[in-house]
């Protein structure tokens, strides 16, 4: 029998942290990065012409896409003609020999792909590349 003054032994607090459900959260956010990282490389959905060239290995470049539809990105930023050339204009002020990508849908209409060319051209700019996929 236990007198009332005694107390029974009583185990100590766990102080350990649980480390299975930080361990699924990790894989978790390891699946989503890796589903969602190809589609953060390119948010603009065109699909390029497949010709055999030499990568180019440049380090900075200004992508201007254009849409199946028409439409104008700078980077990333859709712009309309105008706004491109006026980009264009401050961009070669810097540096005349920035390097320029045209990233075109292959059903774009080559009037909207000379456009493009017309405005680099007239801004200064030169040193023109196109991309196309391998």
């Amino acid at each position: 029998m236990k007198n009332e003054f005694q107390r029974e032994e009583l185990q100590a607090p766990l102080c350990e942290i649980n480390m299975t459900p930080l361990v699924d959260i990790m894989l978790v956010l390891l699946v989503i990065f890796l589903i969602t990282a190809p589609i953060i490389n390119s948010a603009i959905n065109i699909n390029l012409p497949k010709e055999n060239a030499r990568p180019i290995t440049e380090n900075k470049v200004i992508t201007i896409s254009i849409t199946q539809d028409g439409q104008y990105f700078l980077e990333e930023t859709k712009m309309s003609s105008q706004e491109i050339a006026i980009h264009l204009q401050k961009i070669a002020t810097e540096n005349s020999q920035q390097l320029i990508h045209i990233r075109a849908d292959e059903s774009v209409a080559y009037g909207l792909v000379s456009k493009v060319l017309a405005i680099a051209q007239n801004s200064g700019l030169n040193n023109i590349s196109f991309i196309t996929q391998n």
